[in-house]
């Protein structure tokens, strides 16, 4: 029904591939953009893999992964898959002109994103102000107003803080104890104990700060900075749920997907 209807995402980490996953299920033609050595933890829930591995699937949905956009590139995409291109500065909105472009980055601060990028703009959670970056912000801070389209104002401010799980937090968490370049030889669904080590950055031993499955993992030989987010530990150790869209995800997914059917037919709340 939608497949005339663009939407280029930036970003293609795990809440950018849920909507594009949605998106693409409902009909739309789906673009992605992301750095040629994607941040993405929960990687095998995100197209951002598509980058490195040349095509990935996740849920029954396929992405490609490109070099750089050309035109030649554009032109030859018929919407049989999600498309993921090199392309940081998002410049294949030129090429692409979609309707719709959706920041979904997740970089909680200033956006250099604008209302000029797209006839319709959404930026996910902090630093977007809708009206000033984007059309419409879509709320990322679990709570009641998860998913939560805003017209007005700005998401919550980031905290800081991972969502507590089990009455753990900041220790599901593993970060960069320095510059360097992250090594491993864990894999995403591995059970993993407290104190155990997970992989190490400029020779520095990156442990484990909590029992339980490891859910999210960036790829061994990422450049990466200190205190950049390595792992993603999930202290109810169901493994199945390393592979799957998540509750948060779906519901962010959800607000996009309401938000560019409201301005598809011009109507607003």
């Amino acid at each position: 029904m939608f497949d005339a209807c663009r939407v280029l995402i930036r970003g293609a980490g795990e809440h950018a591939s849920g909507t594009a996953h949605r998106l693409f299920a409902c009909g739309f033609r789906v673009v992605m953009t992301d750095l040629a050595q994607p941040e993405a933890i929960r990687r095998t829930v995100a197209f951002a893999a598509a980058l490195p591995d040349g095509a990935v699937e996740v849920a029954g949905v396929r992405a490609v992964g490109y070099g750089p956009p050309t035109p030649a590139a554009v032109r030859g995409l018929d919407g049989a898959h999600v498309a993921v291109f090199v392309d940081p500065e998002a410049t294949v909105a030129a090429l692409l002109r979609p309707e719709v472009l959706i920041d979904a980055r997740m970089l909680k601060r200033d956006p250099d994103t604008t209302l000029a990028d797209a006839p319709f703009v959404i930026g996910f959670g902090p630093g977007f102000r809708a009206g000033r970056d984007a059309h419409c912000v879509i709320e990322t801070q679990r709570g009641h107003d998860l998913g939560a389209i805003l017209y007005e104002g700005a998401a919550a401010p980031d905290t800081g803080t991972p969502a507590e799980i089990r009455g753990y937090s900041a220790e599901r968490c593993a970060r960069a104890p320095a510059d360097g370049v992250f090594a491993s030889e864990r894999t995403i669904g591995d059970t993993v104990s407290t104190g155990d080590l997970l992989g190490a950055v400029a020779g520095l031993p990156v442990r484990a700060g909590v029992a339980g499955v490891l859910r999210g993992l960036l790829r061994p030989g990422t450049a990466v900075r200190r205190g950049q987010k390595l792992a993603d530990i999930d202290p109810r150790g169901d493994r199945a749920a390393c592979f799957t869209l998540s509750d948060k995800t779906r519901t962010i997914s959800g607000g996009a997907l309401e938000a560019i059917l409201v301005h598809l037919g011009r109507r607003r709340p």
